[in-house]
């Protein structure tokens, strides 16, 4: 735990100054990548952490934007917008848990493969509410301490301040009893429930909680981007976000923010190779995978394991 912490406020410090030197377009991304790790911190607690399957997560990463704009446009503080988009999607989410009562795996993916879908149409044809295909413009920034956050930086370190706190909020509950329970349900349901934990109560928790955090992660994109449509929130974003997951390393702590940083920068930064950028991020993800399932985080694990034996061996041959 120590040493998380310790490694953790080393990066958050050099993710404090990176911006700076940056133009107005790669402080975007950093932005972007913060939120992204936000909601598939979420989506690794739901998948990950309780072994639920959810491919879900860009609709309420919608519902949240969609519910920051909106009620910004009608004159609603924005700090009272954010809370609200959190606990819509944590009640959204226990509704959703409600099938994974029943059904699990590929049949609870498709179930919520569906709702995914479902929402994306709502927010497409529901022009009286969310502007349909035309979206909603003129998203004001917020104040924050009378800070003008329509300054990139600034906006980017109120998204970083967003990442830094749940993603602690993320790594206590992991250690906490909540934690632990959650690990019970995601080895063995049947054994968790003889053990006294309420398999009901902490499935639906999961789909809640990790509901919640993309909710928040929405409320603040829809201000980072200042105009928001359907298209961000369709299921290719759902599926990216649970290959964030993946790539990053399921179940792991670091997981989601590695997996956001390859699947949002990795593509920019190969664009130096033009039409064929999006080919050769398919092969090393691809490849990735291949060498490596558990995810980048697994791979490192693997190899300080690795590591640790030659050291433990070399040690015993120069032993006497």
């Amino acid at each position: 735990m120590k040493r998380t912490l310790a490694i953790s406020a080393v990066v958050v410090v050099v993710l404090v100054v990176a911006p700076y030197g940056l133009r107005n377009y790669g402080i975007y991304l950093l932005s972007s990548w913060a939120l992204f790790s936000v909601a598939a911190v979420g989506l690794n607690l739901t998948v990950g952490l309780a072994g639920q399957v959810s491919i879900a997560q860009a609709a309420f990463l919608g519902i949240g934007a969609y519910i920051a704009a909106i009620m910004t446009g009608h004159g609603f503080p924005f700090w009272v917008t954010v809370p609200i988009a959190g606990i819509v999607c944590f009640a959204i989410g226990i509704l959703l848990g409600i099938p994974a009562l029943r059904v699990q795996h590929h049949y609870l993916a498709f179930v919520t493969l569906g709702f995914n879908i479902l929402v994306f149409l709502v927010l497409r044809n529901e022009e009286w509410l969310t502007g349909g295909t035309y979206g909603i413009t003129g998203i004001r920034r917020p104040r924050l301490f009378g800070l003008d956050t329509n300054d990139p930086i600034v906006f980017y370190h109120v998204c970083l301040a967003v990442m830094v706190v749940m993603g602690g909020f993320y790594l206590y509950m992991s250690r906490s009893p909540w934690g632990r329970a959650f690990r019970a349900l995601r080895e063995n349901s049947v054994r968790a429930a003889s053990l006294g934990i309420d398999v009901r109560a902490y499935t639906l928790l999961a789909f809640a909680i990790g509901a919640a955090y993309a909710g928040l992660a929405g409320a603040f994109y829809a201000p980072l981007v200042e105009y928001i449509d359907p298209l961000p929130f369709a299921l290719n974003i759902s599926l990216a976000m649970l290959l964030m997951v993946i790539v990053g390393g399921t179940g792991y702590f670091a997981g989601p923010f590695l997996g956001a940083a390859i699947v949002t920068l990795l593509p920019e930064w190969l664009r130096v190779a033009e039409g064929y950028y999006l080919m050769v991020y398919a092969i090393l993800v691809m490849v990735l995978m291949a060498v490596c399932p558990t995810g980048l985080c697994g791979m490192f694990e693997r190899v300080t394991a690795w590591l640790a034996i030659r050291r433990s061996r070399r040690k015993q041959e120069i032993a006497p």
